[in-house]
Parts: C-alpha cells; sequence; structure tokens
C-alpha cells in the first residue's frame, strides 16, 4: 500500500460521525423495536418440528450405520473363511 492510499484510507476513518452514547443507546431501542418476536404457538410447532426431524434423522442413522455395520461384519467373515 502507498503512502498516500495509507494516507486517504486515515482521513477516510476522521471523517466518519461519531454517536453519543445516549445516542446510541436511542438507535438500538429503535432497532429492537422492529423485531417481531414469534408467537407462543410458533415457537411450540418449531420446538415441536425439531424434536420430529431429529428424531427421523437420528432413526435413519441409526439403520444406515447398522447397515453398514452387518456389510463390514460379512465382509471380515468372509475374509476369516467361515
Amino acid at each position: 500500500m502507498s503512502l498516500r492510499g495509507l494516507c486517504c484510507f486515515r482521513i477516510g476513518l476522521k471523517s466518519v460521525a461519531k454517536t453519543s452514547p445516549g445516542e446510541f443507546v436511542r438507535q438500538v431501542r429503535q432497532e429492537a423495536s422492529k423485531i417481531v418476536w414469534p408467537t407462543g404457538r410458533e415457537t411450540m410447532m418449531t420446538a415441536v418440528m425439531v424434536v420430529i426431524m431429529t428424531t427421523l434423522l437420528g432413526l435413519f442413522f441409526f439403520g444406515t450405520d447398522s447397515f453398514f455395520g452387518w456389510v463390514v461384519r460379512m465382509l471380515l467373515s468372509l475374509a476369516q473363511g467361515q
């Protein structure tokens, strides 16, 4: 980076407007008031869906793991000559 680019960068930083702590808190409260919180029903439905999906995925991966474990056991028994 050239010295000229570095100087422009520093000048650019100085041109940023500073906000007082009180103004910052006011802006944060204003933005927080725009948040749309989910209803209790939406939260409950989402929790139920998470439980259902994790159960289904757990069963799927359990079945997949069991299948591949069975395949490996069969291959090992063939390799031992049984």
